[in-house]
């Protein structure tokens, strides 16, 4: 620098003597300077005109830009403002169920109904919930409706006895949502309630219509004849609007709404904030129970912000500029080339100087060192993180922790390797932290340099860590959460197949905990689910792992165990869950568990099959009597056991994805003769889920073992009686329809309410339906089956003794249940043709039968022969694969195509 200085002083002092051209020739040198000027300002106002022309542009997109986000946010707008009125709706329309369900209602049972669905709270703007009772028989004529239940009861205590349809408007809304069993939403008006404070009184009131309870009614006639009255859910609109608009849409816009419906009424709601002059209007309307709302929005003036705008305002001029003066740069004097160094020798100075400045300010800590490591420069926050580390001495290497990592700090100093963005423990003065670092090899003035910026990060790994052990522990009891439990099972169970060490699962399960959870509360059951674990876990070994599975489930996962070590720990559990003595509000409880082992010794089980066998094994062992434990294994039991449980998941996902069947079977006079119409009987099947279909052998029997045979039942009689005219594949009307009741349908006391409500609803002549019962089940509880079969049998139904003849005491119960059709048991038809004993049997049965005035049929009729030989006995109809063969019905044949 001081060479270069020099020579511009050289230069300078040269340049001070006159010469006879600089003095004898001015007009000269102006010609000269003269067209440079003009060339350098063409260029500058060229380049300011095409900055200008880009800024246009920008600022153009820029309004387009904020006009379509308006736009969207104009639209969301709507759907927030609909969201609390769509969750009222959806509150009213589960306290619908509830009446529909049972309507004897009082006030204690409506305010406790009404808080356990409003579990999406509107906030403030929620007045009241009630319900008006419809009373007929009115001076006027007209039916009143009269506020009888209020939640809150204190502060609406104004609204009770009201009668709501006193006003036209009113009882015409009443009506139409009566009729359509739809929400309505009233018109803007005066709260009747005091409110507290200087609330704003203007609300409006959301209501859906009651029916008695029973099925929910379909037509207008149904609907009228069933209506006993009213919710309704009044708000209040100031604070439901400004709850739902909050945030964005209030932050941009000065809104307004008004109700298109209420003619002569201004906006209802305005959030009085100043608008942008001259902005443009939004409006948007929507509709919700029958009246039309308008929202009007006015942007808020906000200065626009675009980064890429002040880039083109700031960068246009300075390149034009710079562009002009380099222009003028090279079409001057050598004069102004070197006033121009000076002047650029100066600002990289002070750029130089302002780079040292910025760099001390900078938040990342940045060191220098020599080729060797020393550190030769750390900035402030280097400094106050690491200490005076130049001044020391401190060589690079020493700053890290771990030994690896300085290793692989010498390798830039001798091979020239870059590494960057890698988090390390670093030693500063306050202990050590982590930091994201990266070290690269710079040369400066001519010699090798190591460059190093890092940045803590230790809050950033603290959170990430405190993140990660919630993601998989559960908060209660911080135990293992149940998908961090299942990756464990699946990585133990894949070092297992590699010749890893042998494991077992637990799967534990508290007994009669909800009894705890209905008596003290949740709060006490979570306690006592903290304090059980905390017990559990004083048992366990080094590396056994406990997790909570959800509720009262909690699993262990073993390791290096066989089936009895297995056990012994499983007993450990248990006696130290039985041991624990749990206090709540001067009530003392003792708890229980029951416990399925698994023991991993086959070769290839999965995440779901060790999970099922543990299931299973605790099933059987709460079977067994609870609070004992059951090591699962392939014996007959376990493994009926397993599959009817895995029977009884399936036919609930084949029931929810609509994939039972019914296919019918005809049965046909023996004599001969024809009828007007068929007989049928409906036969159950089911289509798993690989499109095969399974007989009802396969899943009946775990339906009835885990109580879904009424569930079952019901699904077979709606869909008989709602498809009854298209059952049989000639589309002909039928003679009789038989149905099977199980025994758990034949002792629900509901179920003659629910076909009887079925046959009218869809006006099925009852004497074309015969139900059909087992003699096992009419003989288990008579007086119960007594009562359906008659209630039934009033009505003009069938009533079909099945499989009669295979109980001990078949004749003896005969005469004692009211029934109207004998089906003789299948097996003394099999034997008919080659068994005098089956005939004799058959015979009788006919013979007893006829005397009560009863039809007598014939079950698994195979041949011909045995048809001959069972008119002969005095059989009237056969059923079986001689006669005919199961066919699917026809409202499903579409389903069978497919």
């Amino acid at each position: 620098m001081r060479h270069s200085d020099g020579q511009v002083d050289a230069v300078i002092a040269s340049s001070s003597r006159p010469s006879s051209a600089t003095v004898h020739a001015p007009a000269e040198h102006a010609r000269r300077g003269a067209g440079p000027w003009r060339w350098a300002l063409a260029v500058l106002l060229a380049g300011l005109a095409f900055t200008a022309w880009l800024a246009m542009g920008e600022w153009r997109d820029l309004n387009e830009r904020a006009d379509t986000q308006r736009k969207a946010l104009a639209q969301a707008a709507v759907r927030q403002l609909r969201a609390p009125l769509q969750t009222v709706a959806s509150e009213l329309r589960a306290m619908q169920t509830v009446f529909l369900a049972n309507d004897r209602m009082d006030q204690i049972r409506f305010t406790q109904v009404t808080e356990n669905l409003q579990r999406q709270r509107i906030g403030p703007a929620r007045v009241a919930t009630a319900f008006a009772q419809r009373i007929d028989g009115g001076a006027d004529g007209q039916s009143a409706y009269r506020y009888q239940f209020i939640t809150p009861f204190r502060g609406n205590e104004v609204l009770l006895g009201l009668n709501i349809a006193s006003q036209h408007e009113n009882l015409l809304a009443l009506e139409r949502a009566r009729d359509s069993n739809s929400v309505v939403l009233s018109a803007p008006f005066v709260l009747r309630q005091s409110l507290p404070g200087n609330h704003q009184r203007l609300g409006v009131t959301v209501r859906l219509p009651v029916y008695s309870d029973g099925p929910e009614p379909v037509g207008v006639a149904a609907r009228r004849a069933r209506a006993i009255g009213a919710l309704a859910v009044s708000l209040r609109l100031e604070p439901l609007v400004r709850d739902a608009l909050r945030g964005p849409v209030l932050d941009t816009f000065q809104a307004s709404i008004r109700d298109l419906d209420a003619t002569g009424t201004g906006p209802f709601f305005d959030s009085a904030d100043r608008a942008e002059a001259g902005a443009r209007l939004y409006r948007e309307q929507f509709e919700f129970g029958g009246r039309r709302w308008e929202l009007r929005l006015w942007p808020r003036p906000v200065a626009p912000e675009s980064e890429r705008l002040q880039v083109i305002l700031t960068a246009g001029p300075v390149i034009s500029l710079l562009l002009a003066a380099l222009l003028w740069s090279l079409a001057t004097t050598r004069q102004r080339a070197i006033a121009l160094g000076h002047e650029m020798s100066s600002l990289y100075r002070q750029s130089e100087a302002q780079f040292r400045a910025l760099n001390e300010l900078l938040p990342a800590l940045v060191l220098l060192s020599d080729g060797d490591g020393r550190i030769l420069y750390a900035n402030q926050a280097a400094r106050q993180r690491l200490g005076d580390v130049v001044s020391a001495g401190v060589p690079l290497t020493a700053l890290f922790a771990d030994p690896a990592f300085r290793e692989r700090v010498r390798q830039p100093a001798r091979t020239g390797d870059y590494w960057g963005n890698v988090e390390a423990l670093l030693i500063g003065l306050g202990g050590e932290f982590w930091a994201n670092a990266s070290i690269a090899r710079v040369e400066m003035e001519d010699e090798p340099r190591l460059l190093m910026v890092a940045t803590d990060i230790s809050e950033q790994r603290e959170l990430t860590e405190r993140l990660s052990y919630q993601a998989t522990h559960d908060a209660l009891t911080e135990l293992c959460n149940r998908r961090e439990f299942e990756r464990r099972i699946e990585q133990a169970l894949a070092e297992r197949r590699r010749g890893g060490r042998s494991c077992a699962l637990l799967y534990i399960d508290l007994d009669q905990f909800k009894l705890i959870n209905d008596v003290s509360g949740h709060t006490a059951g979570d306690q006592l689910l903290a304090q059980l674990a905390l017990a559990m876990r004083m048992q366990l070994r080094g590396d056994d792992l406990l997790a909570r599975l959800g509720g009262d489930e909690f699993g262990l996962l073993a390791f290096d165990v066989d089936t009895a070590s297995a056990r012994t720990l499983a007993e450990r559990l248990r006696t130290g869950i039985e041991s624990q003595m749990f206090v709540w509000q001067e009530r003392t409880y003792t708890v229980s568990a029951s416990i399925g082992v698994v023991v991993v010794d086959q070769d290839n089980p999965t995440l779901k099959d060790l999970l099922s066998w543990a299931d299973t094994a605790c099933y059987v062992a709460k079977e067994n009597g609870r609070n004992r434990i059951h090591v699962y294994s392939d014996d007959d039991e376990a493994t009926r056991r397993y599959g009817e449980m895995e029977w009884a998941n399936r036919l609930r996902w084949a029931m929810e994805e609509q994939r039972l069947l019914l296919d019918y079977q005809e049965i046909v006079p023996l004599d001969g003769r024809r009828e007007d119409g068929a007989r049928v009987e409906l036969l159950l099947r089911l289509r798993d889920e690989d499109g095969r279909i399974v007989m009802p052998g396969a899943f009946l029997p775990a339906a009835e073992r885990y109580g879904l045979m009424p569930m079952v039942d019901r699904w077979v009689i709606r869909a008989a009686l709602t498809h009854f005219g298209q059952l049989h594949a000639d589309g002909r009307p039928l003679q009789q329809c038989a149905i099977n009741l199980s025994g758990a349908s034949i002792e629900d006391e509901d179920l003659a309410d629910f076909i009887l409500d079925l046959i009218a609803e869809y006006r099925v002549p009852p004497s074309k339906l015969c139900f059909e019962i087992t003699e096992t089940v009419a003989v288990r509880n008579l007086l119960k089956v007594v009562q359906v079969i008659e209630r039934l049998r009033k009505a003009g139904c069938r009533i079909a003794l099945d499989d009669f003849g295979a109980g001990m005491s078949s004749f003896g119960y005969l005469k004692n249940l009211p029934v109207d059709v004998i089906k003789i048991d299948g097996s003394f038809i099999r034997d008919l043709e080659t068994d005098a004993m089956s005939r004799t049997i058959v015979s009788a049965i006919a013979q007893i039968g006829h005397q009560r005035g009863l039809s007598v049929v014939a079950e698994w009729v195979g041949n011909a022969g045995m048809i001959a030989t069972l008119t002969g006995l005095g059989v009237d109809f056969g059923q079986g694969m001689a006669l005919h063969r199961p066919e699917r019905v026809l409202f499903q044949r579409h389903r069978q195509a497919a």
